[in-house]
């Protein structure tokens, strides 16, 4: 396990199994330097043991540095549950979920992710007190992708500004990989502001219906790499850019919502090298934490919520600002600033 190429001296790595219902869950707790470890659950239907664990693994730490980089009281953790989100999900599997979180007594607070909806997390609540992102209850502020949504529009708007000289979206257009939740939301305030989209989704009832409120032109999954895009937008699952999907982007930005967009450390480089603006997803996309720490906090407030969005907005800038000054990765900018909030958290 410490040897594993994922393992970033996490604090903890806990697995549950639940006979009754079929749960096989990973909770990794990344830090807790900073507060709690928070982060969504993700439910997918996994390849392997291995790919689940690494998953785990990576998105925990990825919280960490979302969490610092959004300068919240929370340290970095992710739930991952192994299953088909359309076939295997039941109340009584998400309570035992919960009873798995309640089990760590608030080192670990869950909300949604990939696979899961407000429902799912109100069964999960039922056992554990350490559940955001509900649609009730004291403080509960519901999904928090929406807010998500807007980091990656507004972050979209930056890098747009930077690489173009303004942020006018008319005429751009914004291939999108993945319009879930926060892929279609994105959608909606990218054509409101007049981008053409591209869009392409594992699901081809979403994309179609995202298409028709929006305009969007839906493209098969793997040509989606290949769209003449002016921005990269990946919102789906991680790893889409590899050192093969790179040489068939168009695009000079890549900003979106995924987590772990980048399938290795050194396609930093690789899209700086290529003239690619790239905006950090652990910097970009952290909006959707923001508001699920406001509801952690027990005093839930849109307007403290929107001014560390805008807080976030301006460490992105300082992000792109070091990248180009030093000529270096911003990715390589943004962990150094996560790195070093982190430790500081850890030398009080």
């Amino acid at each position: 396990m410490f040897d594993h190429p994922c393992f970033d001296a996490h604090e903890g790595l806990h697995l549950f199994h639940d006979s009754k219902t079929g749960l096989k869950a990973v909770i990794a707790v990344h830090s807790t330097a900073r507060g709690p470890a928070a982060g969504g659950c993700r439910m997918w239907n996994y390849a392997s043991e291995a790919e689940m664990l690494s998953d785990a693994l990576r998105l925990s730490q990825g919280m960490s540095y979302k969490n610092a980089m959004a300068d919240l009281p929370l340290g970095g953790g992710k739930a991952v549950i192994w299953g088909n989100a359309r076939t295997d999900k039941s109340p009584e599997l998400f309570r035992a979920f919960g009873r798995a979180v309640e089990s760590l007594q608030g080192i670990y607070w869950t909300a949604e992710d990939v696979g899961l909806t407000p429902q799912d997390l109100a069964y999960a609540a039922e056992e554990t007190q350490y559940a955001a992102g509900l649609e009730s209850g004291h403080a509960a502020s519901g999904d928090p992708s929406p807010i998500t949504a807007i980091g990656v529009y507004r972050g979209i708007l930056e890098c747009v500004r930077r690489v173009y000289g303004d942020s006018d979206l008319n005429g751009k257009t914004v291939a999108v990989q993945g319009v879930g939740k926060v892929g279609a939301d994105v959608c909606r305030h990218l054509a409101k502001s007049g981008a053409n989209l591209i869009i392409a989704d594992v699901n081809e009832e979403a994309a179609r219906r995202v298409a028709a409120e929006t305009g969007a032109r839906i493209a098969a999954l793997d040509d989606i790499y290949d769209a003449p895009a002016d921005v990269f937008s990946p919102n789906a699952l991680g790893g889409s850019i590899t050192s093969q999907t790179l040489k068939r982007l168009q695009a000079k930005i890549i900003a979106g919502g995924a987590n772990n967009q980048l399938a290795t450390a050194d396609m930093g480089e690789a899209l700086r090298s290529a003239g690619i603006l790239y905006a950090p997803d652990y910097v970009i996309n952290g909006g959707g934490i923001i508001n699920v720490a406001a509801e952690i906090s027990g005093n839930y407030s849109r307007d403290w919520v929107n001014g560390k969005l805008d807080a976030l907005m301006d460490t992105l800038r300082r992000v792109l600002d070091q990248a180009v000054q030093e000529n270096l990765p911003t990715t390589e900018i943004a962990g150094r600033i996560a790195r070093q909030r982190i430790g500081r958290a850890e030398s009080t």
